[in-house]
């Protein structure tokens, strides 16, 4: 249990620190990384992780993919409390890595909302719901692993 841990904390702060930093760079440096570059430091350090520990703590690195794992019986309850710390650990470390590194410019990571409490609520409920459902159905669909392993002749 504490290599899974282990390999969770890495994972998230590595997202955490990875994607917040992008922006951050992006905004010193006068959108020299562009919206592309953004997206790219989240995905490419997603893909990274997946690849590097995914096979050791299944590579959640958001509570809202352990608790559906939990949800869907794919990953048990028991383990849901200590994964949540261990990710919201991680990323409050993260963050104070990006304090020390980019202090004291570091505006760029911050998330302002520019609409109502209540929309931001709403859409990042909607985006949180679609990263879920693209994340269970790959990632429990026997099919999908079935046709990934074992490729058609």
């Amino acid at each position: 249990m504490y290599m899974q841990l282990g390999a969770e904390f890495v994972g998230t702060f590595i997202l955490i620190f990875m994607a917040t930093a992008g922006p951050i760079v992006n905004q010193k440096y006068n959108n020299a990384e562009t919206l592309i570059g953004n997206a790219a430091c989240s995905g490419l350090a997603v893909m990274i992780i997946i690849l590097s520990t995914g096979h050791i703590s299944g590579a959640h690195l958001n509570p809202s993919v352990t608790i559906a794992f939990a949800t869907l019986r794919h990953f048990p309850w028991i383990q849901v409390p200590a994964y949540i710390a261990t990710q919201v650990s991680a990323s409050i470390c993260a963050s104070f890595a990006l304090k020390g590194v980019f202090h004291p410019f570091i505006s760029g990571g911050v998330t302002v909302p520019s609409v109502s409490v209540g929309q931001a609520f709403a859409l990042e409920f909607f985006i949180t719901f679609n990263l879920l459902f693209v994340v269970t159905a790959v990632a429990t669909d026997t099919r999908a692993v079935s046709i990934s392993l074992h490729p058609p002749r």
